[in-house]
């Protein structure tokens, strides 16, 4: 029986129990309680119900266990505490035979089959080719693979999708600022354009023009090998640094394409015939007005340049019309405005916007020696994401990335990223499991081999049970990164599974002149292994056997 199976049966054990006091059964829940002392569940139903049962929370939460019919092998006792929590505590005997449930599942263990049969589409980064990925794209990139490897533990059916555009006015001024070094190189002295791009990528495309074409491009601003050469270099660059980072793609979208198929105009057309789109001031708008917001939105500018809202529109369109079961968006705070207008398009548009998640991050600062690097794309005045990896490693930059609530604004600590100590938290876990690897191989040398049909009644210490109460955690813990789709709770769980096992290892001592309770320690330790490398599995981290 799995933890989560154990809670459901205790939540049905409760609604038995209150449908025989002719009490309401819905909302039940079950909490772990702050302190060990309250047991490993609490629930507070009585709290809840004890106006409508006319009774004091105590008096209700004494009546409800008397009419629990709980397997007390499973439960080693039933207590109430004031000022009215129902307090389960595990018998030892259940959490034992977790450890062993653990190993005969193994790789599979805290996966659920919620997502099997379902398809999810996962969009993120979507980085228009105007300049290699910054470490500003990285925590959305971290994020949304996890995000994705995070579903696809549950059982969906994941495609990671990638959103772009290649044309419009950034993508002109990245032809211009190449165009202009070009002419550099031809001894011609040329200003970027205002607002144009300065990094020495933008030479280096020029100079792969230059190397390849010579000065036949002199005065031929125009010629589209300026604009097609950044974008194709830019987007291998891109497409590189997230190889690199233990990203891949299934596929990619180009905004343009909702212009060539006339998405765009049609979008326009219906929201109009629904008296949604009005002209004025030589701008179309989006009458947000008329569906609760207090400003009208934009479409298209009075240049004539559509806003970003209106081909987002189309492309989430076209997400729907693909039948996904599930749509996540990541998006970096500054989408935070544009993104509910996108959402009430579609829904006047006649789609269930119920199946979008959309998930808002905070953005990045980068530390060094406790002063931040200021970061322009256009200014090139940045670390580059590839840049980042070079100098920490995939892990680091993965973990770092997600170790804090994507809500919270990040400041990436290079100091502490740089250091290959248990002061790192990524290193930190990563030792915890090549310990365990360590201590199992030096039991095989010493003829203590390891056997799941070691006797677990041997286990008995408070530091055992401390660490398995913490091991059997790892399905309620992915069953809420599913919830909230929120990866720092798996960094909490496992930083905290770490502690509990390196606590563990300095009070009892594994491989020790009793060989049956070596072994029965190392059936545990074993368990914890499997724990710690699934959980840095989801999020895309190596599990070293040895450091």
């Amino acid at each position: 029986m799995s933890i989560l199976d154990l809670k459901t049966q205790l939540i049905e054990g409760i609604a038995v129990s209150l449908k025989s006091l002719d009490l309401p059964q819905d909302n039940l829940h079950l909490e772990r309680p702050k302190s060990q002392e309250f047991g490993d569940f609490s629930c507070n139903a009585a709290l809840i119900l004890a106006k409508k049962a006319k009774l004091t929370p105590l008096r209700l939460a004494q009546k409800i266990i008397q009419n629990l019919d709980i397997l007390k092998t499973v439960v080693d006792e039933i207590s109430v505490t004031p000022p009215g929590f129902i307090n389960f505590t595990l018998s030892k005997d259940f959490l034992r035979s977790e450890v062993r449930h653990i190993l005969q599942v193994g790789e599979a263990y805290g996966q659920t089959s919620h997502g099997k049969g379902k398809s999810a589409l996962v969009e993120f980064v979507s980085a228009n080719p105007t300049g290699p990925l910054t470490v500003g794209h990285g925590r959305q990139a971290v994020l949304g693979d996890i995000v994705s490897r995070i579903l696809e533990w549950h059982g969906y059916d994941v495609t990671r999708e990638y959103y772009f555009n290649n044309a419009g006015r950034q993508i002109r001024l990245l032809a211009e600022s190449v165009y202009a070094r070009y002419m550099g190189l031809l001894g011609e002295t040329m200003a970027i354009p205002e607002g144009g791009y300065e990094g020495n990528y933008i030479t280096e495309i020029a100079e792969n023009i230059y190397n390849e074409h010579g000065s036949i491009y002199k005065k031929k601003a125009d010629n589209p090998i300026f604009k097609n050469t950044a974008v194709q270099v830019i987007f291998n660059d891109i497409k590189s640094t997230l190889s690199n980072l233990g990203i891949k793609f299934d596929e990619f979208v180009n905004e343009k394409s909702f212009y060539e198929n006339n998405r765009i105009n049609s979008i326009i057309d219906r929201l109009r015939e629904q008296d949604l789109v009005f002209d004025e001031d030589g701008a179309t708008w989006f009458a947000t007005t008329k569906l609760g917001k207090e400003k009208n939105t934009v479409l298209i500018k009075s240049s004539g340049e559509p806003t970003y809202r209106l081909p987002d529109i189309a492309y989430h369109e076209y997400k729907m019309e693909r039948n996904f079961d599930l749509l996540v968006d990541i998006f970096g705070a500054d989408h935070k405005d544009t993104y509910p207008d996108v959402l009430s398009a579609l829904k006047s548009l006649g789609y269930n916007t119920d199946i979008i998640r959309v998930l808002i991050h905070q953005f990045v600062t980068l530390k060094k020696g406790g002063e931040k690097v200021k970061m322009s794309t256009r200014k090139a005045t940045y670390v580059t994401l590839e840049d980042l990896i070079d100098k920490v490693g995939t892990d680091v930059v993965r973990y770092f990335f997600i170790m804090r609530n994507m809500k919270s604004h990040l400041n990436f600590d290079m100091t502490l990223a740089v250091k290959e100590s248990d002061e790192n938290p990524v290193f930190y876990l990563q030792y915890a499991h090549a310990r365990i690897c360590n201590i199992i191989k030096y039991a095989d040398a010493m003829g203590i081999p390891y056997t799941q049909e070691s006797d677990l009644r041997l286990i008995s210490h408070p530091s055992e049970f401390e660490l398995i109460r913490e091991l059997i955690r790892f399905p309620e813990v992915m069953k809420s990164a599913l919830e909230c789709l929120e990866p720092q709770v798996i960094t909490n769980y496992l930083q905290a599974l770490a502690t509990k096992f390196h606590k563990f290892y300095t009070e009892c001592r594994v491989v020790t002149e009793d060989k049956k309770l070596s072994q029965a320690r190392l059936v545990l330790i074993t368990a914890v292994k499997y724990v710690l490398a699934n959980g840095l599995s989801v999020l895309g981290i190596s599990q070293p056997e040895r450091m």
